[in-house]
């Protein structure tokens, strides 16, 4: 170059009036090696490149309007049950009958399936960041169902239609958390395989508040009947027999969600066999009482032992929490990467269902 600036002038006189902003950043490496001049698509060493505008993806905006419609029909169902007044379908005189108590198992199992949920889709849609707004929804109406199912469970013989809508939209919401996690799975890179099986949203999950939505259903239909002095049915047929059959069918959907988390954690464990093993065994007990009433003998201690299962499964997840680094003076990072402690109970949920419709059966007896 010193010999070109001798011969030409005028390129010695233009490399040094050149602004500094038109000279290429020419990077050094180790020795006398350089790299030539940054093309238009690489920036200079601590300098951030230009973002491309963000624009919101249909997920999200579907989401968002998942998010609106919900929480207006939530709100609405809300003021309407504030305001409406329940009428007692049975005199207070009366001894409780068969179906109130079946109803109250059905209300208390709603409302052991809906606090599960919060408190697991609190804390799982809480590491995911909240991403899609619709994620506020599941916890959001799972709260509700958990205030209407305990106050269901406390006054069962009470009959209003607002107890019945809103868990109508719990059932709705967990039709439409479904849709979001099979959407997720999806979208992932392999598609629904078992690796996002593992990691990704857990398929199981949302039937958790359906199953809620259903009990919370099922109760009120048993107690509108009964103040019609009709026997107890549902869709056409006897309350208890289509209620033994929905249990088995939610005991054989949730042994599915513990069985592939036990098998991610290898079954490093023993009792972590027993929640893929007393389940399924009770589930037949339970369909095979459906189908003869003689062996509710078989069917009703199984249900209350699974009903057990769940809760001591509760002690188990927290001593596995325990046992991370940290234990719980890290809960903030434990309970999160830790065993789920609101799963358990949902086996304790779908077993009080059963107890229902044992019940019911007992009296058709």
């Amino acid at each position: 170059m010193d010999q070109m600036a001798v011969e030409r002038p005028e390129v010695a006189r233009a490399i040094i009036t050149r602004p500094a902003t038109e000279r290429p950043i020419v990077p050094q490496l180790s020795g006398s090696q350089s790299v030539g001049p940054l093309t238009s698509r690489q920036v200079a060493a601590g300098t951030i490149p230009p973002q491309p505008p963000q624009r919101k993806p249909g997920a999200r905006l579907f989401g968002t309007c998942a998010l609106v419609a919900g929480l207006a029909a939530l709100g609405a169902a809300g003021i309407y049950r504030l305001v409406e007044k329940p009428r007692r379908t049975v005199p207070e005189e009366q001894e409780e009958p068969a179906h109130i108590s079946a109803a109250r198992y059905l209300n208390g199992a709603a409302a052991i399936l809906s606090f599960s949920v919060l408190t697991d889709s609190g804390l799982e849609h809480f590491r995911g960041a909240f991403h899609n707004p619709a994620m506020y929804l599941a916890p959001t109406v799972a709260a509700t169902a958990f205030v209407n199912s305990v106050h269901m469970t406390a006054t069962p013989a009470h009959f209003g239609h607002a107890r019945w809508l809103l868990a109508g939209i719990a059932f709705t919401t967990g039709l439409a958390g479904f849709g979001f996690h099979t959407y997720n799975l999806a979208k992932r890179e392999g598609g629904i395989n078992l690796l996002n099986l593992f990691y990704g949203a857990p398929l199981g999950a949302p039937w958790a508040i359906t199953l809620s939505g259903l009990a919370g259903l099922a109760a009120s239909r048993l107690v509108a009947e009964g103040e019609q002095k009709q026997p107890g049915r549902l869709l056409g047929l006897p309350a208890g027999r289509f209620l033994s059959w929905g249990t088995a069918v939610g005991l054989v959907g949730t042994v599915a969600e513990a069985a592939l988390l036990h098998f991610r954690g290898a079954f490093h464990d023993p009792f972590m066999f027993l929640p893929v093993s007393l389940p399924p065994m009770t589930a037949i007990a339970v369909a095979a009482a459906a189908v003869n009433p003689d062996l509710i003998g078989w069917a009703k201690p199984m249900l209350q032992a699974t009903a057990a299962m769940g809760v001591a499964g509760t002690g188990f997840h927290a001593y596995g929490v325990s046992r991370n680094m940290g234990g719980f003076y890290n809960w903030s990072q434990n309970l999160l990467n830790g065993p789920p402690l609101p799963a358990p109970p949902s086996f304790t949920g779908v077993a009080l269902a059963g107890l229902g419709a044992i019940k019911l059966m007992e009296a058709q007896q």
